[in-house]
């Protein structure tokens, strides 16, 4: 199939490269357009789950309540909000604002509340709801208020922070830092490709897939915008996703062409056919496995996951198309050409990967299998060592601390967490309904404020029989104790006649972890059962593919170890430039699952595909170990090598948890690429001997009728090299 498929794409070349040309016109005019489309931050929450529905309960019926801005004021000069001039800078700054755009204005002034103003008396906080249907309505308003708000009178400094402001800074950062990254990487992908290569035309083809991944991303999110809510995040995913990817197919693809070229007699026509057959063969089955671990995120109810369910799959199968057709139609086209444009003194008439007896993967290869043993449980045990510190992971959420420090948004959090009393931007909040009953509220009220943990139970709104009630605690908010304050909240008896709603961000932080728990073991389902039935029929072994997925378990354990120890101990963030928290967002690990488990087995059906080949030849299961992973050793590390410098440039990103992604991909991709592959894969193969490629007598037969291989081999396929099965 797919050798026929070589040679369609070598006659069809021209018409190819065509529709390829107006797609990218297309996507270059109308897919950039996502980035008005794409829903502003958010999505972290879980519809349906009680803290959601105590927020829809209390909007519905007492009136939005939130925060969309909160503008902090503090003085210059030592005076106090006691002060009239205090008083009168700030609602100068306030009169500002233009009429109608503000449905709601609460300052200490017309509350009286004391949580208004700080510790030192030396600030205060204004809260404004604005009067927009929606979020993209109200984010829109905040850029007509800003600036108005951003003049305040002598003597006070003004910074504008909130859910929206929060928001809109973030909008704004990744959108830049998506320009920046891709600048920063372009230049470092070339000149590597052009180190591995050779030559320049040979370089350019992964960047051109790389290219088209980017824009044929964009317009598959675009797409997407018109029929669900994807998050602005799937862009800086999706894009380095794409790219990364892109480039990996592109290096496997023209790297197999040019060893097909190089060999005697070889015609472009069987050169292509060859390489479709093999690399192609590769390509597609990487490109399904990691399509369906992405599409694993799909079963999870919050937004933020699902966004990048879809965004990924979408963009992962233009990664794939695009290197199983752009790519073979230029390679088509160049024919032997692809080696043109030298910067080498001597000719590569192959492709890095191309094997020699004797060659320094090879020799290693035949090390680690004289002493399988050993190599394996070192390897086992320095991946769980590495993974251990994952055990004391703390839980927290996605806040204005995701951005750089110094960002106006960012600072008014902080000093509302540091310098005002009452957990004023994390309150847990409880939403009383079916009672008017006020003297049994305050009954209620009255047993939650003597909870240990509770500083304080305030009535923050009532109307009719709906009742809503802050209550202030001494925990951290994204603590453990603020957790299971929440559960000891929600084990209080609600007033006689009414129903209690326990919500707020350490509650908004509970339900999320008990809605990623119910959806984890279907994800490892789905997920696990796919990969085993894909790699089945890749590989016709059972052994295989179970193997493939312990040891990606292994390595993933390593980088979430090591995710807790740089982000949430703050370990190395000085060079990273971010500010650790303590806490992680439970939502990043699982996103780093998805993508890292599909992603890793892109390495693994690399080097399996080669390791099959041999074996099919040879039937000699050590040399066919030590063969592939000669062949394919320079080809991987090569590939590691740009994913990272792809991954390491959006790793740079001024949103901590992009960041958090980011490095952590890159720490997966150093462990897979090395340790796993270099170590532990022929270690186990070596162990496992002809029991790697059994299967029983049925799913046998199975493998034979649809295996996904080729029924028979290229015309110019080369025979096996002659190499020693001494272990």
């Amino acid at each position: 199939m797919f050798e026929s498929w070589g040679h369609l794409m070598y006659r069809r070349r021209r018409p190819v490269l065509l529709l390829a040309a107006a797609f990218l016109v297309v996507a270059a005019v109308w897919g950039t357009g996502v980035f008005g489309a794409l829903t502003s931050g958010g999505g972290f929450d879980t519809p349906g789950s009680e803290s959601d529905r105590a927020a829809r309960t209390a909007a519905r019926d007492l009136g939005r309540d939130q925060a969309d801005l909160v503008v902090l004021y503090r003085s210059t000069d030592g005076r106090k909000v006691d002060d009239p001039a205090y008083r009168q800078a700030v609602q100068t700054s306030l009169a500002a604002l233009p009429p109608g755009k503000a449905a709601a204005t609460r300052t200490y002034w017309t509350t009286g509340a004391p949580q208004f103003v700080s510790a030192d008396r030396t600030a205060t906080y204004a809260v404004l709801s604005l009067a927009g249907a929606d979020d993209a309505a109200r984010a829109d308003l905040y850029q007509d208020v800003k600036d108005g708000l951003a003049r305040a009178g002598a003597g006070l400094t003004v910074k504008i922070g909130g859910r929206i402001g929060t928001e809109t800074a973030i909008n704004d950062r990744v959108s830049a830092d998506i320009g920046r990254a891709e600048a920063m990487a372009m230049p470092v992908l070339l000149v590597l490709l052009v180190l591995i290569f050779g030559g320049l035309v040979s370089a350019s083809l992964p960047l051109v897939v790389g290219g088209l991944a980017i824009l044929g991303s964009f317009t598959a999110l675009h797409l997407l915008t018109y029929a669900t809510d994807v998050s602005i995040f799937a862009i800086n995913i999706t894009t380095f996703l794409g790219l990364g990817l892109a480039i990996d197919y592109g290096l496997f693809m023209v790297g197999r062409f040019r060893e097909e070229l190089a060999r005697d007699g070889a015609s472009t026509e069987d050169a292509l056919a060859a390489t479709v057959a093999t690399a192609g063969r590769t390509v597609a089955v990487s490109g399904i496995t990691v399509a369906v671990s992405l599409a694993g995120l799909l079963l999870f109810d919050q937004n933020f996951l699902r966004s990048m369910g879809y965004g990924g799959v979408a963009t992962v199968f233009v990664c794939m198309l695009g290197a199983l057709t752009v790519l073979p139609a230029l390679l088509a086209v160049l024919g032997p050409r692809v080696n043109a444009l030298r910067v080498r003194g001597r000719r590569a008439e192959t492709a890095p990967a191309a094997a020699r007896e004797g060659g320094w993967w090879y020799r290693l290869a035949h090390s680690v299998m004289r002493r399988p043993v050993v190599y394996t449980v070192a390897t086992v045990a320095l991946l769980l060592a590495l993974g251990a510190p994952f055990l004391r992971i703390n839980w927290g959420g996605v806040d204005a601390e995701a951005l750089p420090k110094g960002t106006d948004a960012r600072v008014v959090t902080e000093a509302l967490r540091s310098d005002f009393p009452g957990n004023v931007t994390d309150p847990i909040e409880v939403v009383v309904t079916g009672t008017a009953d006020q003297a049994a509220v305050k009954a209620y009220a009255a047993r939650l404020d003597a909870l240990p943990g509770v500083t304080g139970a305030t009535v923050t709104g009532a109307k009719g029989a709906t009742t809503r009630l802050a209550l202030a605690y001494s925990p951290a908010p994204h603590s453990d104790e603020a957790r299971a304050l929440v559960g000891k909240v929600r084990a209080v008896a609600p007033p006689p006649g009414g129903t209690a709603l326990v919500g707020g961000s350490p509650a908004r932080v509970v339900d999320l972890l008990d809605s990623l728990a119910a959806a984890l073991p279907w994800l490892a389902l789905t997920v696990g059962g796919a990969t085993f039935v894909l790699l089945f029929l890749a590989f016709g072994s059972v052994v295989l593919p179970l193997k493939a997925v312990l040891m990606n378990l292994l390595s993933l354990s390593a980088t979430f170890g090591a995710i807790v120890v740089v982000f949430q101990d703050g370990h190395l963030s000085g060079l990273l430039d971010f500010t650790a928290t303590g806490s992680i967002d439970p939502t990043m690990p699982i996103l780093m699952l998805a993508m890292l488990f599909g992603i890793s087995m892109d390495y693994e059906v690399f080097l399996l595909s080669r390791v099959r080949e041999q074996y099919d030849l040879t039937g000699d299961n050590t040399a066919a170990v030590a063969t592939g992973l000669q062949r394919t050793g320079g080809v991987i590390t090569s590939a590691a090598l740009l994913f990272v410098v792809v991954i390491g440039a959006f790793a740079t990103s001024g949103i901590s948890f992009i960041k958090l992604v980011g490095v952590g991909m890159v720490i997966a991709i150093a462990v897979d690429a090395t340790v796993v592959r270099a170590l532990l894969v022929p270690a186990t193969m070596r162990l496992l001997g002809r029991a790697n490629w059994w299967a029983p007598g049925p799913l046998a037969r199975v493998y034979r009728r649809y295996g996904i291989r080729e029924e028979e081999a290229p015309a110019r396929r080369a025979r096996p090299e002659p190499v020693s099965s001494t272990p």
